[in-house]
C-alpha cells in the first residue's frame, strides 16, 4: 500500500470542507481534500440556494459547490473523487486510508464530513426532493410563502420548523406519529400559540403525492386506520440528522447526539492537529455559510497548530 504525506487533509467535500481548502490552500499548506461518497454534501441534491452571500440571483445547489471546487483547485488544493475508509488518529503524524487501498501520513486533519437528513423512505420523498420536498425549512421555508406545507415530526426539530414555516406560510400541518409531541415544553407551547399550526395526532405518510412538484400527503391515521389526502405545496421531514462520525468514534469526543465535540471558539477536537467544521460538530444552524465559516476556522486552527509543529 503506498503512502502520501501531507500537511493537511480535508475529509469532505460540502461548505465547509472547500472553504477550508480555500484558506488553507491559499496560506501555502497544499490541503489535499478527499469528496467523499456524496461529492459536494448535501447542496448537491439542494436545488434553488437563495440565502448564501454572493448570489443575487440565488444558485443552484450543485452549480454553487462547482464554484467552491474550482476556487479551492484555482489556489493549488488537490481534490480527490475518493473515499477516506480508516483513519488511524493515536500517533502522530496520523493516517488515514483512502478506499482501502492508499495510505494518507498527515501532520492535520480537517473533518469536514456533515451530517445526513433522516428521512422516511419512501420512493415519492425521494423522487420529489427539492420539488417540494425538503429537510430544511429555514433553506427552503420561503418558496412556500402564502402556501400550504406539512412538517413531519414531533421532536423540537419539527416543532422549529413548524414554527417558523408559520411565520410565512398559510397553514403549517405537523404530522405527528403519537399521541404527544417530544419536543421540550417551551417548543409545545410556542407551536400551540400558532392559530395556523394544525396538529394531526398519531398520523403516518404513506405517499407523497405529485408528479413534477409535491401536491399533497397521503396519510393513515395509525389508530383508527382512517386514510386522507391533504393537498399541500410543501413537505418537510424532520426528523433528525444523523452525523457522519462513525469513522472516528473511536477516537474523538462525541455528542450524545453523535456530533463531533469542540473547544467552544474554536473547531479543536481532543486530539490535537484534529479539526471539525460544518454539519458534523453542528446540531444547531446546520446552514450552508455556518458551515463555510467553521471550514474558515479550521483551516485557520490547523495553520496555527502546523507553526508550533515547525517551531
Amino acid at each position: 500500500m503506498d503512502t502520501t504525506i501531507a500537511n493537511v487533509l480535508i475529509i469532505g467535500s460540502g461548505p465547509a470542507g472547500y472553504t477550508a481548502a480555500i484558506y488553507a490552500a491559499r496560506a501555502g499548506l497544499h490541503p489535499i481534500l478527499y469528496q467523499g461518497y456524496q461529492p459536494g454534501g448535501q447542496l448537491t441534491i439542494t436545488t434553488d440556494v437563495e440565502n448564501y452571500p454572493g448570489y443575487p440571483e440565488g444558485v443552484q445547489g450543485p452549480q454553487m459547490m462547482v464554484d467552491f471546487q474550482e476556487q479551492a483547485q484555482r489556489f493549488g488544493t488537490t481534490v480527490h473523487a475518493a473515499n477516506v475508509t480508516a483513519v488511524n488518529l493515536s500517533a502522530y503524524p496520523y493516517e488515514a486510508v483512502i478506499d482501502d487501498q492508499h495510505t494518507i501520513r498527515t501532520k492535520s486533519i480537517i473533518i469536514a464530513t456533515g451530517a445526513a437528513a433522516k428521512w422516511l423512505g419512501l420512493p415519492s420523498e425521494e423522487r420529489l426532493n427539492g420539488k417540494g420536498v425538503s429537510a430544511c425549512a429555514t433553506c427552503d421555508g420561503f418558496f412556500f410563502r402564502g402556501q400550504d406545507v406539512a412538517v413531519v415530526g414531533g421532536g423540537d426539530s419539527a416543532a422549529e420548523e413548524a414554527s417558523h414555516l408559520s411565520n410565512i406560510c398559510r397553514k403549517v400541518y405537523m404530522l405527528v406519529r403519537r399521541d404527544k409531541l417530544r419536543a421540550s415544553a417551551i417548543m409545545q407551547q410556542r407551536v400551540r400559540n400558532k392559530p395556523n399550526i394544525e396538529i394531526l395526532w398519531n398520523t403516518e405518510v404513506e405517499e407523497v403525492l405529485g408528479i413534477e412538484t409535491v401536491t399533497g400527503a397521503r396519510v393513515i391515521n395509525n389508530q383508527t386506520k382512517q386514510i386522507k389526502e391533504i393537498p399541500l405545496q410543501g413537505f418537510f421531514v424532520a426528523i433528525g440528522h444523523q452525523p457522519n462520525t462513525a469513522l472516528f468514534a473511536s477516537y474523538l469526543d462525541l455528542t450524545p447526539q453523535g456530533y463531533i465535540q469542540t473547544i467552544p471558539g474554536t473547531t479543536q477536537t481532543n486530539i490535537p492537529g484534529v479539526f471539525a467544521a460544518g454539519d458534523v460538530q453542528d446540531s444547531v444552524y446546520r446552514q450552508a455559510v455556518t458551515a463555510a465559516g467553521t471550514g474558515c476556522m479550521a483551516a485557520l486552527d490547523a495553520e496555527r497548530f502546523l507553526a508550533t509543529q515547525d517551531s
